[in-house]
């Protein structure tokens, strides 16, 4: 199988990340370095496309840049690191459930509101007849 290999900007247009924000990754260790081209250019591969994905997730759920550094630290040490990494994760896990809990009581106090006022505006004498 032939390994893929892409430059910064057809990362950047994949993920819909920017090149800065790809670079930041790099700088701060949530990376590893990313190989160089001949020309000296970065050149990302499968792999890295995974990595990147799973750093996308971790960030949509609003897990801190720390903690994400911390993850790809455990990471780098292998086997030995999946029991912390477990620990991070399910402690991050039950952070989002406590969030997912509270949209789901926020929405569905909204939908009471919508139902309320649909049932108001059905009893009112229609001005535009």
């Amino acid at each position: 199988m032939i390994e893929m290999e892409l430059t910064i900007q057809q990362v950047a247009a994949k993920t819909g990340l920017s090149a800065h924000t790809l670079r930041y990754y790099e700088k701060v260790g949530l990376m590893e370095p990313i190989c160089r081209a001949a020309n000296g250019h970065r050149s990302y591969q499968s792999h890295d496309l995974e990595w990147i994905n799973l750093l996308m997730h971790l960030r949509t759920t609003g897990m801190p840049i720390a903690d994400m550094q911390r993850f790809a630290e455990m990471m780098r040490q292998g086997d030995r690191g999946i029991g912390q990494r477990r620990q991070l994760l399910e402690e991050h896990e039950q952070k989002l459930l406590v969030q997912v809990k509270e949209l789901q009581d926020t929405l569905s106090v909204l939908r009471d509101k919508i139902t309320y006022y649909r049932a108001w505006e059905d009893q009112q004498p229609h001005l535009d007849d």
